[in-house]
């Protein structure tokens, strides 16, 4: 871990997504962004000129901003690069002596996630992925219902993220394989495979069988002269090593009726939990079901944490205190072995073992 920091100076590598993370990173107090990278330099600029950086603090690329770590006195890095870059980048900055918060999917497939976990470990320093669904104000609830017992033993979950229309970017680098991986299966399904299985308790993927489509989402390329070489839909069955099971249903496209559908629901033998959004949105509600007294219960979940829950927040105070990511890589392994054996199902027609 490389022991606590009293003061974080971060560098954020890729300005789309990470204007989210430099937002988060200014409104910590014991945070400094110390430095900005990305290969478009308006976008570049514009950052720099909204966080006050002169031009020594700002680079083009990831192998100068390393190169500038010491100098910089950097400790660490987000990195929200296009897929095909978080491992090889994420091992750069780990070689350089930063801690890192890499975006997911943690990396295109589970061997260069092993090698992500290896690399951290050899520097002794943190690797945490952003699931940023775990820290939503009622997943946090949540889990400290699963994990207090009040379920009995979880046998089922079901979790989707669905959406009527919405490629992003068609014909940008999240629909070319090369270098997203996938579709909505990484792209939207690692978010809700992650939160299923951390309220499940992690327990360790054996065998998966899936079906992925296209259909749709190359129609719609074509008639836009677009490319688009990924799924627009998945879905998969998943068993665990303790007999448990979930079910997972992601796409871009589909005739649901709604914009954004967003369900994760787990079932014990003594209660279960669902969280869901509302109004085809990004805002949630959860409930708890239970049994008391031999009645049945339906609990509304109004509690909301503070702020500092957020995953880069998360990040931060991991590294002043000396301790994990809520989100860790090896978590990230899990889901990332998952979404390699739902393309490999798809692809063989079959189910197929966790590799």
């Amino acid at each position: 871990m490389g022991g606590k920091l009293s003061h974080v100076n971060v560098a954020v590598a890729g300005l789309g997504m990470g204007a989210t993370h430099l937002n988060a990173y200014a409104r910590h107090p014991a945070c400094t962004i110390a430095a900005i990278c990305d290969v478009n330099t308006k976008r570049l600029a514009a950052r720099a000129a909204e966080y006050k950086l002169d031009q020594s603090r700002c680079f083009t690329s990831t192998d100068a901003l390393f190169r500038a770590a010491r100098d910089l006195r950097l400790d660490a890095v987000s990195v929200t690069l296009p897929n095909t870059l978080h491992a090889p980048v994420t091992i750069h900055a780990l070689r350089s002596g930063l801690h890192v918060l890499c975006e997911k999917p943690m990396a295109m497939n589970a061997a260069e996630a092993k090698r992500m976990i290896a690399e951290a470990r050899k520097a002794r320093r943190t690797l945490g992925i952003n699931f940023s669904s775990r820290f939503n104000p009622q997943s946090r609830t949540l889990k400290d219902v699963a994990a207090s017992g009040k379920l009995g033993d979880i046998y089922y979950a079901h979790t989707r993220w669905r959406r009527e229309r919405g490629i992003p970017g068609l014909g940008g680098w999240f629909g070319t394989k090369k270098l997203s991986g996938g579709g909505p299966v990484i792209d939207l399904g690692v978010h809700r495979a992650d939160l299923a299985m951390w309220l499940m308790g992690s327990p360790q993927p054996v065998t998966v069988s899936a079906i992925t489509s296209n259909a749709i989402g190359s129609r719609l390329a074509k008639e836009q002269g677009k490319t688009f070489d990924v799924e627009d839909f998945g879905a998969a069955f998943i068993r665990f090593d303790n007999g448990a099971a979930l079910t997972l249903e992601t796409s871009w496209v589909g005739y649901i009726g709604k914009q954004e559908d967003m369900v994760t629901q787990i079932l014990g033998t003594r209660g279960g939990i669902v969280q869901y959004n509302l109004r085809e949105g990004y805002e949630f509600e959860a409930r708890v079901y239970s049994e008391e007294g031999g009645s049945l219960t339906d609990t509304l979940i109004r509690h909301r944490f503070a702020s500092t829950w957020s995953s880069y927040h998360d990040f931060i105070n991991a590294l002043l205190e000396g301790r994990p990511t809520l989100a860790p890589a090896e978590d990230g392994l899990k889901v990332q072995q998952v979404l390699d054996a739902i393309y490999r199902s798809a692809e063989l027609g079959k189910e197929v073992q966790i590799k």
